[in-house]
């Protein structure tokens, strides 16, 4: 169920395809409080420690996702690490309710970004690495990086 995104990306989870395996990937919309938006606007996000929870009601929350205050909100700003509301289909919450109870799966946010005007986060279904799979999936990307290095130097020299 991986879907396109498109737009401005404001952050970017890049440990989190290293840490985890990523099994399905959903789009979610923020509820935001005041400034927060503009904060997200300006850059000022960051989701590198964050995860999402489901709680008893069937709610999904984004917890430890810093977005700093607006410089010019003044006594109007928020608090940075509080914890948001992510809105999803019910459909989505059920699933994703069913297979956050199974051992070693959570819900890793990937990437923040700014969708028609509408701040939007990718979160991921997620399976811990473990050690030796991190030092598999490195080897991998090694060996495809030199064979693309293999086939551009063999480009060149037919040339």
């Amino acid at each position: 169920m991986a879907k396109k995104t498109e737009g401005q990306t404001i952050a970017q989870n890049r440990k989190a395809r290293h840490d985890y395996t990523i099994e399905e990937t959903y789009e979610a919309g923020m509820v935001l409080q005041g400034t927060e938006i503009k904060s997200i606007r300006a850059g000022k996000a960051n989701i590198k420690d964050s995860f999402a929870r489901v709680d008893r009601n069937g709610e999904v929350f984004l917890h430890n996702a810093h977005i700093s205050p607006y410089e010019q909100g003044n006594r109007y700003n928020h608090d940075p690490l509080r914890t948001r509301k992510l809105l999803l289909h019910k459909k989505e919450i059920s699933k994703l309710i069913g297979q956050t109870q199974q051992q070693g799966y959570s819900l890793i946010p990937l990437k923040m970004y700014i969708k028609n005007g509408v701040a939007k986060v990718l979160i991921g279904l997620a399976k811990g690495k473990k050690k030796y799979d991190k030092r598999q999936s490195l080897k991998e990307k090694d060996a495809k990086r030199e064979m693309d290095k293999a086939i551009g130097r063999k480009m060149k020299g037919m040339e």
